[in-house]
């Protein structure tokens, strides 16, 4: 843990010393109490784990940890917006007179390397961690459901029929599961992009024929 030692002088006559608790302060709590509660995920299992621990590990206080994460699990899904985010502003960028599909396939790239760009055993870890506990495979399907209504709200904003966007939007979200689940896999040794839009093509065959 990280302390701080205040000096107050009084009257010149004694010292009182306070040494406080300090690392409340620290710009980068949010992140150790992430990198925290990852570890202990991994070591002991997300049941086993207690925000008490996390924060210890992490060398804060609980009230911190409460301060960034309502519980446990938002520690592990601290970034559960990114993806819906991204995909939001790519659909909204994208230039005139192209598809919902066609922008979907222009966005692999800057989505798997902005997204996922941490070494493959992290994702493979956290999807461990996931898959082991009934609430955080149900959190992990609001976030599913965040990337779906970013993508249809956004074709819709961009003049497409709201079931044609409806459409577009699952089977981008569909992709995505695939492709991430292909790529996690033991046997996997294509990089996530090159999945992406190799599964993006097979449903776009299956959907043909």
């Amino acid at each position: 843990m990280t302390f701080s030692d205040i000096t107050i002088h009084a009257m010149a006559e004694r010292v009182i010393t306070y040494t406080g608790y300090m690392a409340r302060w620290q710009p980068d709590a949010r992140e150790r109490l992430e990198r925290a509660a990852f570890d202990l995920f991994v070591e002991q299992g997300f049941a086993s784990t207690t925000v008490p621990q996390i924060a210890a590990r992490a060398g804060l206080s609980t009230r911190t940890f409460f301060r960034h994460f309502a519980d446990k699990r938002d520690a592990l899904f601290a970034d559960e917006h990114a993806v819906p985010d991204q995909a939001g502003r790519i659909v909204a960028e994208a230039p005139d007179g192209i598809t919902p599909l066609q922008i979907v396939a222009s966005g692999f790239d800057a989505v798997a390397a902005a997204q996922f760009s941490r070494e493959k055993s992290y994702y493979i870890a956290r999807h461990q961690i996931i898959q082991s506990d009934d609430g955080l495979r149900e959190r992990q399907l609001h976030t599913q459901a965040a990337l779906v209504e970013a993508l249809r709200s956004g074709f819709v904003q961009r003049g497409s029929d709201p079931v044609d966007a409806l459409l577009a939007a699952h089977l981008t979200a569909t992709v995505f599961s695939v492709s991430i689940g292909r790529w996690l896999s033991a046997e996997s040794t294509e990089p996530l992009a090159t999945l992406l839009r190799d599964t993006f093509d097979r449903m776009l065959r299956t959907a043909a024929s």
